[in-house]
């Protein structure tokens, strides 16, 4: 099987290379032989870390440490990578919401944007609330001005069927003077508020059983009164 990897020892040929020494400094072109002697008597490799170069760029290192080095690196590259999803935050299951449940919400959405994800407001209506739906529209502007401490405007509110939704992106430079501002005032962000989840729990839990008690009620519709078809004359 062919080896992987960056060449290393004897399976680099070309001579003379740029060394790199133990320490990390430059040690200047050397013949390759030498540069491999010098690893062996360290108890090291010397491996070829950029083929590109004329000279190649060499390093004397344990390469078996190098490659665990680099492991944990990359996964703590990865934990740290935040893969931007789209949250959905609804508003109820119609327009008669409490405020102190919105409030909450507005909480579960700031959390969202905190990590770095975009979040979808809903605003749901129920029968002969879509005669009113200026009233949404109202609340749809009192949230984004809330939420754009954090965030920007993605899509204006608009209307599809009974929900009317807009969305915000997180925006990097208020996020970290929002966190500032927190820190110094001594608070804690939402996404480390540990009472958030529990009460959103609470409140998705209440949604989901009226949900499944209250049919949906129809909207009004007007009744096509029949004419009397006139009487006719002898």
């Amino acid at each position: 099987m062919r080896p992987t990897g960056p060449r290393m020892n004897e399976r680099i040929r070309i001579s003379p290379v740029q060394l790199i020494d133990e320490n990390g400094e430059n040690a200047g072109v050397v013949e390759t032989h030498e540069a491999l002697r010098r690893a062996r008597d360290l108890g090291l490799d010397l491996v070829e870390m950029n083929d590109q170069a004329r000279p190649p760029v060499c390093r004397i290192i344990d390469y078996g440490r190098f490659k665990y080095e680099e492991k944990k690196k990359q996964k703590e590259r990865s934990r740290n990578q935040v893969v931007s999803e789209l949250k959905e935050v609804r508003l109820g299951r119609s327009m008669k919401i409490d405020p102190h449940d919105i409030g909450i919400r507005m909480k579960q959405a700031k959390k969202f944007l905190l990590e770095g994800h975009k979040v979808q407001i809903v605003q749901q209506f129920r029968g002969r609330e879509m005669a009113h739906r200026e009233r949404g529209y109202e609340r749809m502007r009192g949230i984004i001005a809330d939420l754009e401490e954090l965030g920007k405007l993605e899509t204006e509110p608009r209307m599809a069927g009974r929900r009317m939704s807009v969305i915000l992106g997180p925006d990097k430079r208020k996020i970290e003077a929002y966190r500032r501002k927190m820190e110094k005032e001594g608070r804690k962000t939402e996404e480390k508020d540990e009472e958030l989840a529990k009460q959103m729990a609470a409140i998705n839990e209440a949604d989901a059983k009226a949900e499944a008690a209250t049919p949906e009620p129809e909207t009004e519709t007007e009744t096509a009164t029949e004419v009397p078809a006139e009487e006719s004359k002898d």
